[in-house]
């Protein structure tokens, strides 16, 4: 199921989608069945996230979604996709928003945007130019998702099947090596909350630069790194709340509601109360601990209370024991694991400024004003070829 919360930036992520059993995908799926190239646009929570649906699985709408499927003879569909990321349909999306407390979107508002488009040749040309970049980011993408399971693996293997080198001398009690010790995780490694300064004054917020995150910020991210935050505070508003300041590759994990989702800043940056962000030190480096933090979430989710929602306190995380290599062989570890993430992190400043670059050029090709004609223009491989069947009507529809 595709929820609002899986749409982001263009993508449609499926990675932690819900899942259901036939009857009810039949039932969900009688109107319409998504496909590839499918558009889905957030009505509500968050409203105007546009995503391109890039796989053949069988998925259906999560409710406050829409689908589009573009009119075959006067649109092409990536055109529409890129229309839809661009200012002019968006600025459409933000001014039909309504909502006191939660903007949304009411369905015959979302069937009823205007776009502007030139001969369908020219769309297909400027949507060919503008995949190439999409295409590139989702290559990049691959490499991230293959990069953080070579160095889950090497983790899995060692310190959780334990088959690092060297285990065949080891001597082993009750399955532990007995030189590995434990100790609990206030004795470990700093750890810190977060805080969230005053809304209502406008002296904390306007012109912030400090990376405040949320976990909105974690669960919607495509790579581990993390390069900014939604919202900045100021200087002044860190200073007149709870929040710490913590150094550049910290890892923060939430605490509230989802449990255990992590992240690493790539700035210093502070959180808001829905965290737990722990300092990597010489004895529990960078990707040793966060692989430590990423494959302890079921624990750490068993351990959370809370009557409205799921918690995980300060208090109970410092007196969690945490099972402790020798120095050595986490350094060993690290030497072997690190170099993959160096190469995450290459990965996702790449992919940062291709898509910053795609956005400057939405505008002004959807616009016109950059034309295409004279340019050399090849289609990637994710573009499909003019549908040869008869046209259809395009479609909108509702969840």
């Amino acid at each position: 199921m595709i929820r609002t919360t899986n749409v982001k930036a263009g993508r449609i992520n499926l990675d932690d989608c819900r899942y259901v059993d036939e009857a009810t995908f039949v039932k969900w799926t009688r109107r319409i069945q998504p496909k590839r190239n499918d558009i889905v646009l957030t009505r509500e929570a968050p409203l105007g996230e546009v995503g391109l649906l890039r796989s053949d699985e069988s998925v259906f709408l999560g409710q406050r979604t829409m689908l589009y499927r573009a009119n075959p003879k006067k649109l092409d569909q990536r055109f529409l996709y890129y229309s839809m990321l661009g200012p002019f349909v968006q600025g459409q999306i933000r001014s039909q928003g309504s909502g006191a407390t939660v903007e949304h979107l009411r369905v015959p508002d979302a069937e009823s945007f205007l776009v502007a488009y030139p001969p369908l040749e020219e769309q297909r040309r400027i949507a060919a130019l503008l995949s190439a970049y999409d295409d590139l980011i989702a290559n990049n993408q691959r490499r991230i998702a293959l990069l953080e399971s070579m160095a889950e693996e090497i983790y899995r293997e060692w310190f959780v099947r334990m088959r690092f080198p060297g285990a065949k001398s080891a001597v082993f009690v009750k399955g532990v090596p007995t030189d590995w010790t434990h100790e609990p995780i206030l004795n470990a490694f700093k750890f810190y909350g977060g805080a969230t300064p005053a809304r209502d004054n406008p002296r904390f917020w306007v012109d912030g630069d400090v990376h405040w995150y949320t976990p909105t910020d974690i669960t919607g991210a495509s790579s581990p790194y993390l390069e900014e935050s939604a919202d900045k505070c100021t200087d002044e508003g860190l200073q007149n709340c709870s929040a710490n300041l913590f150094p550049a590759y910290s890892i923060m994990m939430t605490s509230r509601a989802t449990i255990g989702a992590i992240g690493i800043n790539c700035a210093p940056a502070c959180t808001n109360q829905g965290f737990i962000t722990c300092i990597p030190n010489q004895r529990y480096p960078l990707t040793y601990l966060y692989h430590w933090l990423k494959l302890a979430k079921p624990h750490f989710e068993m351990l959370s209370g809370g009557a409205t929602f799921a918690e995980l306190t300060k208090g109970t995380f410092k007196r969690i024991r945490i099972l402790t290599p020798p120095e050595k062989l986490v350094a060993a570890y690290e030497q072997q694991a690190r170099p993959m993430f160096e190469q995450v992190e290459l990965l996702t400043k790449t992919n940062r400024r291709l898509r910053a670059t795609r956005d400057a050029l939405i505008p002004r090709l959807i616009s016109g004003k950059l034309r295409v004609e004279a340019l050399d223009i090849q289609f990637p491989p994710s573009m499909q070829p003019p549908p040869a069947e008869a046209a259809q009507r395009g479609e909108a529809i509702a969840s």
